[in-house]
């Protein structure tokens, strides 16, 4: 078994795109990727519309859901061995009972149990279909309804399945890097799953998208299926060829060898599939970004997410301890600069820790910094239209925290909080419910700066293995559960070292407003270009992301620019004489023209590079608004001047406005101009950076 080299290049994308051509003096991506003229282009929908999931494709997830979840055991996506027998065996045996139920206009549950007479075992599916998308949903739960332990539970794989390929072409699996806080996070990479091979796929150290990433799409010549496994924990995937048609994919807890007690239930991962037909893999993929901001993105208050503009001081103070009255004065300064954000974020350190923030566990205002507690911060912020983030780490304590003196039993290796036990979690949640509500936080952070594995692994016993870690995760969700539903106009962020806990159930959430820890704020030209491939890789999978940026004296536009996302911080230490700010009103201005395209539909528009003398763009698109933008780079080291793009989902046969927001430059073309000839966009200066908006005409 093999563990998924990432590419350094984009070439083996595009072949297994099915995208032909060359390319002379370019990255070596041809055809319709990158064109001699300097044209480029990675294919996609002509029209929005095709973005929309057909009445086929539709059909065929409704046909795989009625053919896979049902009563016959031999085809359920999911298995297990229950005291040396497969689940096949067993489950075709044992009593069921099968109910099904409407969610809404759009979703149908059904909900399959298994009881075993004689150990008391139950097992219960939980799927949903939806009628406007192409997508199939189940999780897997197993409980302990006797009197006894349960036989030994082992391979509990949430799911299990087979996949055929016809005989003209072989599987390709696209797939991403997760985060772990260099340039080469969320990088895209593609190879072929060639017959009697094994891949074997699966996170760092507990965290789901810690190195590695819980999301995939397979594809085959007629089309493909994309897989998301939900687990905040240590999931793995496994991708097995035979020599012949098949391809055997298994999913789940990487290590599950247990028992359970009376009264016990352990879960599954989260299954989601969606099916899509035709060639097109980023029309796939836009698919996918429409049916997370529909069905997943979390909706505060019943409202979608917007973006938002966040300001954070914390860098310039030591240690990141922020005060009461450090605060007021960055907000004062902003306002008499006539700049105004949405939130204002208050990072780690406002607790008592001594010198180092990351002394974490006493969940209280530092009453030296904030004599009259953060309360006087929200009152400060409330009055001026702003909402306040706040960063928690409720899961680690170091000694001499609160935590670790009075309850040195909740932790696991004495620093992992331990969201296993019922009480603990309870204790957790309620603390920071309470300082919700009595501080006037708006937003609440989780960070998750440990990896929680060892901890976990340690903490079974032999015939418990994988226990520790299935409990935390169910604790873990219940924590989020419960706040959101006191809290029910609140969003959450889901923050992990950076970007390393984001698997679907966590973005059913919460959302990433740091999608990585990799040097957002030192104002180099490497961490710019880390950036921006950070974007291109990220936004196939999370239609919502956030990051942070400082701005800087050098190339200021082109950095603040490579971290743009549709959470953006933009802080800027107002102290300094030498701050432009007119430059600064404008970058946020830039910002906010933009922001809402952002969760439009993606498109690459040139290879993934990290290659300093390359240029690299995107395109978002919003068909149902009619407007977009175009992001595009040139590097330090390119000789290139000027490149041709050519855009996608616009109408051929309307009219659009197009704005170069640096020079104000308008142009008028019409839709099938932008598709075939393409958007020429020249940057004079090398780093330099364009940014695009059109929007299509009504007369």
């Amino acid at each position: 078994m093999k563990r998924r080299e990432f590419l350094k290049s984009a070439t083996l994308i595009a072949v297994a795109a099915g995208l032909k051509g060359s390319s002379k003096g370019s990255s070596g991506v041809g055809g319709n990727l990158l064109h001699p003229s300097g044209e480029a282009g990675l294919g996609g929908s002509p029209s929005g519309v095709g973005t929309r999931p057909t009445s086929s494709e539709i059909a065929v997830a409704h046909q795989w859901f009625e053919e896979h979840l049902n009563d016959r055991a031999n085809l359920l996506p999911f298995s297990f061995v229950c005291g040396a027998v497969p689940s096949s065996s067993l489950l075709a045996t044992w009593p069921k009972t099968i109910s099904e139920k409407r969610l809404d206009d759009h979703r149908r549950e059904r909900t399959i149990i298994w009881s075993d007479v004689k150990t008391g075992l139950g097992v219960r599916c939980v799927a949903v279909t939806y009628s406007d998308s192409p997508v199939v949903e189940w999780t897997a739960y197993f409980r302990n309804g006797g009197k006894e332990n349960t036989p030994l539970l082992e391979s509990i794989a949430g799911l299990a399945t087979r996949f055929q390929r016809s005989k003209e072409a072989e599987f390709v699996l696209h797939q991403n890097r997760g985060d772990s806080n260099i340039a080469e996070s969320y990088q895209p990479s593609s190879g072929m799953l060639l017959p009697n091979s094994t891949e074997v796929v699966h996170p760092a150290g507990g965290r789901p998208t810690d190195s590695g990433f819980p999301y995939f799409n397979l594809q085959t010549p007629d089309g493909g299926t994309i897989i998301a496994i939900g687990w905040p924990g240590q999931w793995a995937a496994t991708f097995k060829r035979d020599r012949d048609r098949s391809l055997d994919v298994s999913a789940g807890q990487e290590l599950t060898r247990l028992y359970l007690k009376p009264g016990e239930e352990i879960r599954a991962p989260l299954i989601a599939l969606l099916f899509w037909q035709g060639a097109d893999v980023v029309r796939a993929q836009n698919i996918w970004r429409r049916w997370m901001l529909t069905y997943n993105l979390p909706r505060p208050g019943g409202k979608q997410v917007s973006p938002i503009g966040s300001f954070c001081d914390g860098a310039f103070f030591p240690g990141l301890k922020v005060s009461e009255a450090g605060e007021k004065e960055f907000v004062d300064a902003l306002e008499k600069q006539h700049v105004k954000f949405d939130h204002w974020w208050i990072d780690a350190g406002w607790y008592p820790c001594g010198d180092n923030w990351e002394n974490t566990g006493t969940w209280e205002p530092d009453p030296t910094r904030f004599p009259h507690g953060i309360k006087a911060v929200s009152d400060y912020l409330h009055a001026r239209k702003m909402k306040l983030i706040v960063w928690f780490e409720p899961e680690r304590a170091t000694a001499g925290s609160w935590l670790a003196q009075n309850h040195p039993d909740w932790l696991l290796g004495g620093r992992l909080v331990n969201m296993s036990r019922p009480e603990v979690r309870e204790w957790i949640t309620n603390r920071v419910d309470k300082l919700i509500s009595e501080q006037g936080i708006d937003l609440y952070r989780q960070d998750f700066n440990i990896q929680p594995l060892k901890f976990w692994r340690d903490n079974d016993e032999p015939n418990r293995q994988g226990m520790t870690e299935n409990l935390y995760i169910q604790g873990y969700l219940a924590h989020l559960d419960k706040l959101r539903s006191r809290h029910p106009g609140m969003l959450i962020d889901s923050c992990a070292s950076g970007g390393r806990r984001n698997d679907l159930e966590t973005m059913r959430r919460a959302v990433p407003l740091l999608r990585s820890d990799y040097s957002p704020y030192d104002g180099n030209a490497v961490s710019a270009l880390g950036n921006q491939g950070h974007t291109y890789g990220i936004s196939s999978w999370l239609p919502y992301y956030g990051q942070g940026a400082y701005v800087t004296k050098r190339d200021p536009v082109y950095y603040m620019r490579s971290h743009m996302c549709p959470a953006f911080g933009m802080p800027v230490d107002v102290r300094s004489a030498g701050v432009d700010w007119d430059l600064y009103r404008t970058l946020v201005a830039h910002w906010r023209a933009s922001a809402d395209c952002m969760l439009g539909d993606y498109y690459p528009l040139s290879p993934y590079s990290l290659q300093n003398d390359q240029w690299i763009a995107w395109q978002f698109d919003r068909p149902e608004n009619g407007d977009g933008i175009i992001q595009a780079f040139r590097r330090p080291e390119s000789d290139q001047a000027a490149m041709t793009f050519r855009l996608q989902g616009v109408e051929p046969a309307a009219k659009y406005e197009v704005t170069e927001l640096d020079t104000g430059v308008l142009r008028t073309l019409t839709g099938n101009e932008l598709l075939a000839k393409g958007l020429a966009v020249e940057i004079k200066g090398k780093p330099g950076s364009a940014l695009v908006k059109y929007k299509k005409k009504t007369n």
